[in-house]
């Protein structure tokens, strides 16, 4: 995610995945509720969990992202695929 506003689809993905965010604030929702996930903090989310990712403020977010298995468009399972 860059230097934007951004809302990205919901997804139900089969991986875990560990989200380090690098500067800004990462927004992270999840069927329980949601998350802001500053600079220098993590996130991890288990295989299976519904979850949503935005970023809320004007100077976005850039964040790194690691998948176990890696991300694959088949096992992200995104809100609105058919």
């Amino acid at each position: 995610m860059t230097n934007s506003r951004q809302v990205r689809p919901g997804q139900r993905p089969e991986f875990d995945e560990y989200t380090l965010v690098l500067r800004g604030t990462l927004r992270v929702e999840y069927e329980g509720g949601k998350l802001d996930v500053d600079a220098g903090q993590a996130v991890h989310t288990r295989p299976g969990e519904w979850v949503r990712y935005s970023s809320p403020g004007p100077e976005g977010a850039e964040y790194v992202a690691v998948c176990l298995p890696a991300f694959s468009p088949d096992t992200v399972h995104r809100d609105g695929d058919v």
